[in-house]
């Protein structure tokens, strides 16, 4: 199962586009509560590389290896490798077209009237906001989801025979998810997600060290890295996987972790960039090929479950496996939380008032309220949709690769403007025109394997689809 997926946010209502080329003063602080609040401008460099890491680097990783089942050694390498440059020139230009905004006296905290105002459309404003809080939302479920699996399979290893079902561990996650949803701003989670960014590392390499021990044992799994015998089932199977790698590397909330910095921000997060991706190389190559080179193509959604068979002993010591669970339990409740920020800005913006404090009684009860109401309707349909991973793909295809891929590229040549005989123009337009491709053939494929998988599917079921 996999962490990004996507819905429509219960509580938003429509607020009006900005008009093309406004003004954005650099004191809107002053006028709004969403940003006063929720998106208060204070962190260092290395906040925003703690924040970004949360974004990108999660449990999801350690879906790679089955990503590569669809592409093999050669191709998977490849699309890894292709994926994390051009997203890492993706954020870099979308930085410096905040950073250029910035400068011109229209600093841009949100993405929606960021796209807004370079592209000049009204419904440019809709359709990212729409596509962010839906991938938002989405990743939120995604995110209780797996930590109520996390904590279903400790249960299930401490009382083979206990009565508790997935949806009492989702409610119980639930319930911590409404107490840590209270943080006030995007800010104030950055210690939260500091250790977010140790806990990934050690799962990592706790996994990585596993596959290598399950892979040297006597009992090793015998290894077959195959495809499809089918050209067809290979194909589609190929965009599936990239869609899947797509969905891995996105972060749709890049101008809102950028605005949580104190202003200029101009450079600073190219340091975070650098701060993030430097985990990213040593986390997703090392998860990617261990688990891989161990269980070939009968590798599983998650490579965790492939160490953990349901039927015969575990490949790995037990008590390093139970640690790996716990430290990505942890790591999902940060995830939610620094996705879930868009739609609490969202919420803020309308219901609090800017004129009176933070934590006055005026606008912590309408916090506690929403805040809370939010977090229940996610748990509620993380219960409700135990088959919530299986639309990994089509979230990478539809949500991640045009804000990540595509608008980026758009909105650097739009500010910029260079020379359509440059080699960086080129470029850019290149990655637009393959990524819209891919996108098109990954939202394909990946429904394809959604209505080949539905039979499966069973409201408030205790076991998660693949």
């Amino acid at each position: 199962m996999h962490s990004q997926e996507r819905l429509e946010v219960l509580l938003w209502k429509p607020e009006a586009a900005p008009k093309p080329n406004v003004s954005l003063r650099n004191n809107r602080q002053d006028e709004d509560a969403g940003a006063a609040f929720v998106l208060e401008s204070k962190g260092k460099w290395w906040h925003a590389g703690f924040h970004l890491t949360t974004a990108i680097v999660g449990p999801s990783i350690l879906s790679l290896p089955y990503a590569f089942r669809g592409l093999g050694w050669g191709l998977g390498f490849f699309c890894l490798t292709v994926m994390g440059v051009v997203t890492f020139y993706s954020y870099y230009l979308m930085s410096l077209v905040l950073d250029h905004c910035e400068k011109a006296g229209r600093r841009h905290i949100r993405f929606r009237e960021l796209a807004a105002d370079v592209l000049g459309s009204g419904w440019m404003f809709y359709f990212v906001i729409f596509i962010q809080t839906a991938i938002n939302t989405g990743i939120s479920i995604g995110a209780i989801l797996l930590a109520g699996e996390c904590l279903q399979i400790m249960y299930s290893n401490l009382s083979p025979s206990g009565s508790l079902k997935l949806y009492h561990f989702i409610a119980m996650v639930t319930a911590v998810m409404i107490a840590l949803s209270q943080f006030p701003t995007f800010h104030s989670l950055r210690h939260i997600n500091l250790v977010s960014l140790l806990l990934s590392l050690g799962y990592t390499f706790l996994v990585v060290g596993a596959c290598i021990r399950a892979g040297t044992s006597e009992n090793a799994p015998p290894r077959d890295y195959s495809l499809e015998s089918s050209e067809s089932t290979r194909v589609f199977n190929a965009f599936t996987s990239i869609s899947i790698i797509a969905a891995i590397f996105g972060n749709g909330i890049l101008p809102e972790i950028q605005a949580t910095l104190a202003p200029p921000a101009t450079g600073k997060m190219v340091k975070g960039l650098s701060m993030c991706y430097t985990v990213i190389f040593f986390t997703f190559y090392s998860a990617a090929v261990s688990g891989y080179w161990v269980f070939g193509n009968k590798s599983n959604s998650i490579i965790l479950k492939s160490l953990m068979p349901d039927e015969g002993p575990s490949l790995a010591p037990v008590p390093v496996l139970g640690l790996a669970v716990i430290f990505v339990l942890l790591q999902l409740l940060a995830i939610g939380l620094i996705y879930s920020q868009v739609a609490y800005e969202i919420m803020e913006k309308k219901s609090a008032d800017v004129n009176q404090g933070i934590f006055s009684k005026r606008n912590l009860i309408p916090r506690i309220i929403l805040r809370s109401l939010y977090v229940l309707f996610c748990g509620f349909f993380a219960a409700m949709l135990p088959f919530f991973g299986d639309i990994n793909g089509v979230v990478g295809a539809v949500g991640f690769i045009p804000l990540d891929f595509i608008l980026p590229m758009l909105l650097y040549n739009m500010t910029y403007k260079p020379s359509k005989s440059s080699i960086r123009y080129w470029i850019n337009t290149s990655i637009m025109i393959v990524f819209t491709g891919a996108g098109l053939m990954g939202a394909f494929s990946s429904t394809r394997k959604l209505v080949l998988d539905a039979k499966e599917f069973k409201l408030f079921s205790s076991d998660v689809v693949d």
